[in-house]
């Protein structure tokens, strides 16, 4: 968890509240048509409860914070763009919700998807 201290009391913000926005963020993104598994259990554990946090792994060490998103981008995008794109979005609203800075956030694009051209 990470948290701060201030002259009321500590506030503390789970990795769990982190990932919550992450995902949102990353979902809003240009060329992301939604979030992957990072494995197979993963991947089954989602099938069996929709979860809001699905494809983000947030790490919380001190003050650090650290972000991973798996992200299935659209066919025909660049991916180097849209990457970069995710992540500067997820970290901004990020930093903009909790008011603490992100370390570093990884995107790992899992799969591609061709969109419906009907």
């Amino acid at each position: 968890m990470t948290g701060e201290t201030t002259s009321l009391g500590r506030i503390t913000i789970s990795p769990r509240a982190i990932a919550t926005i992450a995902s949102q963020a990353a979902l809003r993104s240009y060329g992301v048509v939604g979030m992957a598994s990072k494995n197979i259990v993963d991947g089954i554990s989602h099938a069996l409860a929709r979860d809001p946090r699905h494809g983000v792994e947030v790490r919380a060490v001190g003050d650090q914070i650290w972000i991973d998103l798996y992200v299935i981008v659209e066919y025909g995008t660049r991916i180097s763009s849209v990457t970069s794109s995710v992540a500067n979005t997820v970290r901004y609203h990020v930093e903009r919700s909790i008011g603490m800075p992100v370390a570093a956030v990884s995107v790992h694009v899992q799969d591609l998807r061709v969109s419906d051209t009907d």
